[in-house]
């Protein structure tokens, strides 16, 4: 295995971790981690053992220590679950994976569209993914990655006797950011938010708002020696064990914004047309009451499209 040594920055006290509050203590250097992806994991079709095929790699490369994390990318997991599917329609498949349409636009390939997906992410296509399947077909997200990722830790925990966290990550855009990244969509056994509310930072103050969100920076970090076309589908964390729960959590659901706290839930063009809407059903309601009030609804419509034409200077017809 190979990998960089990427050095952690001094983060303040750790508190409170809400979301996971048995967080474990292994024994190492706080200020660094290691991520090494092992190779020889190939090709994974439906129905394979997922778990036996990445145990056996990490077999190879010396196995699993206490308190490692290992990052599985979303789509090994999908194809071993079987959740590719015929694409003669993609666009029908994003469909059926969307809950709420975020916004569209025009691209080169047709429409783009950002979608909230059965599992609350907010991702272009649904994360509907064409890329790196057999001709015809199309990867859809594991049906429960947290699931997936329970399973995969059990697995991994009694092959190896030793207490490990797994994350199952996917490529995802950024509002207001070029580029992707990896995030968790399925976590067991690592803590997905880290609230650091009510310690202090370095200079004594008291932190009020920093909940750092740890699942996210091990996908993104495990995702720079996995590579897109590599063929390494598997990453080790190694080094940040105290980030490793006994339980596996409550997942990757508690990284979904609530919709109370969104302050960007659509699409600025979408917001602009339903407020066009909604303003022209209250135009025709006002003037369906005035007229009412007046009494007199059909002399109400002449003389206000007469002082419109007035107003506006639009000749009159006929």
């Amino acid at each position: 295995m190979t990998g960089p040594s990427v050095p952690l920055p001094d983060g303040g006290a750790r508190r409170g971790r809400e979301s996971s509050p048995r967080a474990g203590h292994a024994e190492g250097d706080e200020t660094r981690f290691t991520v090494v992806a092992p190779s020889g994991i190939g090709e994974i079709s439906p129905g394979d053992d997922l778990a036996r095929i990445v145990g056996d790699a990490l077999d190879r490369e010396g196995g699993l220590r206490e308190g490692d994390v290992v990052v599985v990318t979303s789509k090994v997991v999908s194809k071993a679950e079987g959740r590719v599917v015929a694409a003669t329609d993609r666009e029908q498949a994003i469909t059926e994976e969307t809950v709420r349409v975020v916004a569209t636009r025009p691209s080169p390939g047709g429409v783009l569209r950002i979608v909230e997906n059965r599992l609350g992410l907010v991702m272009a296509a649904a994360g509907v993914d064409a890329s790196n399947t057999p001709e015809g077909t199309v990867l859809l997200l594991p049906v429960d990655p947290d699931a997936s990722a329970r399973a995969l830790r059990a697995a991994l925990a009694g092959r190896f006797g030793v207490r490990v966290g797994v994350v199952v990550s996917d490529t995802a855009g950024r509002a207001w950011r070029e580029g992707l990244t990896d995030l968790a969509i399925g976590i067991a056994g690592v803590v997905a938010l880290d609230d650091l509310r009510g310690g202090v930072d370095s200079h004594g103050r008291e932190l009020s708002v920093t909940v750092t969100a740890v699942a996210d920076q091990v996908a993104a970090a495990s995702e720079l020696v996995r590579g897109k076309a590599a063929g390494r589908p598997v990453a080790v964390v190694r080094g940040l064990g105290r980030f490793v729960t006994d339980e596996d959590g409550p997942g990757a659901r508690v990284l979904v914004r609530d919709p109370e706290t969104d302050m960007f839930r659509e699409g600025s063009a979408e917001a602009y047309a339903r407020g066009v809407t909604a303003g022209q059903v209250a135009g025709r309601e006002a003037i369906e009451r005035f007229a009412r009030e007046a009494g007199y609804a059909d002399g109400y419509r002449e003389g206000f499209a007469e002082g419109f034409r007035e107003g506006t200077g639009t000749p009159q017809q006929g």
